[in-house]
């Protein structure tokens, strides 16, 4: 079914955490939301249910998976017609400190991560750029990492990927311009999420929070404000701006 009354989006890793919130709020500005998610259906289908307005989906993929992603956006097409707004999301994160882990599970880990958060934004973008150059508009948000900037001593492959996510961003920001097509990339510190739960609950908790000045990690919510205000309100000046929202816990010039 296609209906063209209400721009689409499709926001992928939008069955929980900052995901979710983004989902939320598109919504509740009138858009029409794919709702991705990797396994848990059940996640996906009790968002679906809590997105004001309707004509919302949901969508299973594996971002790590190329073939999985092409699926994705055909089943997303099909489903809404043109897709206006795509809103990279979904990632993963792992422990894999150099000094402590084995040659394969190394690779394994990098294989996975980087396929994940890199290669999985990668290929979605490709497919949402062409289309949208042909419509003459769209907008691709990245959810990156301050990470890509500080390092990640005990998930490095993490931090890689995140610093990947920031040039693609930028490469397609350059690329794209002429075609009418603006890419914005966002990159939080931590959040809290489900995802960053045990880690802020854990024997690392006081120094995490210890690195925030406002005495607090920033909430899903507050993330998911930039990747709107990105994704609908922000001038095309903008496009090509990685933009830090970690509640200055992170600072660069």
């Amino acid at each position: 079914m296609v209906t063209k009354d209400k721009p689409a989006a499709l926001v992928t890793g939008a069955s929980r955490g900052i995901g979710r919130e983004i989902a939320l709020q598109l919504a509740a500005r009138g858009v029409r939301v794919g709702v991705h998610f990797r396994r848990n259906r059940e996640a996906a289908e009790s968002v679906l249910a809590e997105l004001p307005g309707k004509g919302h989906a949901a969508f299973a993929a594996d971002m790590a998976d190329g073939a999985a992603v092409e699926r994705l956006w055909s089943q997303a097409v099909r489903r809404f017609g043109r897709i206006e707004i795509v809103i990279n999301n979904a990632g993963e994160y792992g422990d894999h400190p150099p000094l402590s882990t084995g040659y394969a599970a190394w690779r394994r880990a990098w294989r996975r991560i980087l396929a994940a958060n890199l290669q999985g934004p990668a290929n979605l973008s490709l497919l949402a750029a062409q289309a949208m150059a042909r419509a003459g508009s769209g907008r691709i948000v990245n959810i990156s990492s301050r990470g890509a900037f500080r390092g990640e001593p005990e998930a490095p492959a993490y931090g890689a990927s995140k610093a990947g996510l920031n040039s693609l961003s930028q490469s397609l920001a350059k690329a794209l311009a002429p075609n009418g097509v603006l890419v914005f990339c966002i990159a939080p510190g931590w959040v809290e999420t489900e995802m960053a739960g045990e880690y802020l609950a854990g024997p690392r908790g006081g120094e995490i929070l210890g690195q925030h000045p406002l005495g607090r990690v920033a909430r899903a919510d507050e993330v998911a404000r930039v990747a709107v205000f990105c994704a609908l309100d922000a001038p095309p000046a903008m496009t090509g701006s990685v933009i830090d929202v970690n509640g200055a816990s992170y600072l660069r010039t």
